[in-house]
């Protein structure tokens, strides 16, 4: 399932485009953030049939090898361990992965160029060839191959540039994914016949959650900033970047309007947050405006906390 962090980015993307472009329209705006959520989960089927594609590429390969005029040894007995992967055959045969593709019209054959690169990295990688080399075959040894191949699509700058061709929806969110289809192979054992896919949410309470924050954030953003104002009086207004304004009043949204979310949780994760969508220096100024301001606010009976394990 999507984690609530990349929810959180979903939501306060929404709100820059919104304010950035002078926009008027709250429900179209929120439409567009949920639209964006959707595509976050295409991302998911979109990136866990890459190795299908792969496999697929590398049979043909194979089968083209052996129809040379003068085929070598190697060329009539390939080695097939990557092709018969058991785990990228679970994969290939999903319904719950090969419905959602075809549904959402997801897959990769107007990108060969891409498939071609991806099999040439991974054909060159030591892990692969490790892998290739040995001579047992065994469920996990074909699991543990898909885990370092997925890691590595993190900084495959071929796969940025067509996944950002695809979708502008998409920039940012394939580390998340790829947390998700980890979690997924996990939790593939040998008897399994079918892939069991994570649901787009956690929980029921995760689609609230989205569009309350985004719209409370949004309506309140005056309110908020006037707030935010009376804590970095002592700041020149001028240095202080929008984006870390924005991720002060969307955190204050969450504080205020969600008693079931601890305000550790709230503080911890709009920090980590404004470490990758604002300046070097966001983390820290954002960490002292806040601790402010949720102090104001409990004194002002405003955070008002319910619930197991809350502070």
């Amino acid at each position: 399932m999507l984690s609530r962090r990349l929810l959180r980015i979903k939501v306060v993307k929404a709100l820059f485009a919104h304010l950035k472009s002078g926009a008027d329209n709250m429900i179209a705006s929120e439409k567009n953030l949920m639209a964006s959520v959707d595509k976050a989960y295409d991302l998911y089927f979109q990136i866990i049939t890459l190795p299908v594609e792969l496999a697929r590429y590398a049979g043909q390969r194979q089968e083209l090898a052996k129809q040379k005029k003068l085929p070598t040894p190697e060329d009539l007995n390939p080695n097939t361990k990557f092709v018969d992967n058991a785990v990228i055959r679970t994969i290939a045969n999903s319904d719950a992965v090969n419905d959602h593709v075809a549904a959402r019209k997801l897959g990769w054959s107007q990108y060969p160029e891409l498939i071609r690169t991806l099999f040439t990295q991974l054909s060159e990688s030591e892990y692969y060839k490790e892998y290739m080399a040995r001579p047992e075959r065994s469920f996990d040894d074909d699991r543990r191959l898909l885990e370092e191949f997925f890691k590595e699509l993190q900084n495959c700058e071929a796969l940025d540039d067509v996944l950002e061709e695809m979708s502008v929806l998409w920039c940012d969110d394939l580390p998340y994914i790829i947390l998700m289809i980890l979690r997924t192979l996990s939790n593939l054992r040998p008897s399994h016949t079918e892939l069991k896919v994570p649901s787009k949410f956690k929980s029921e309470e995760d689609p609230a959650f989205v569009k309350t924050l985004f719209e409370k954030a949004l309506i309140n953003y005056d309110t908020y900033q006037d707030y935010i104002e009376r804590f970095t009086s002592n700041w020149d207004v001028e240095r202080i970047v929008f984006m870390d304004n924005l991720i002060i009043g969307t955190a204050i949204a969450e504080l205020t309007s969600f008693p079931s979310i601890p305000v550790k949780v709230t503080l911890d994760e709009w920090i980590e947050i404004s470490k990758y969508y604002s300046t070097p220096g966001s983390s820290t100024f954002i960490n002292g405006v806040l601790d402010k301001i949720v102090e104001a606010l409990t004194a002002e009976g405003r955070i008002k906390k319910a619930g197991r394990g809350l502070i």
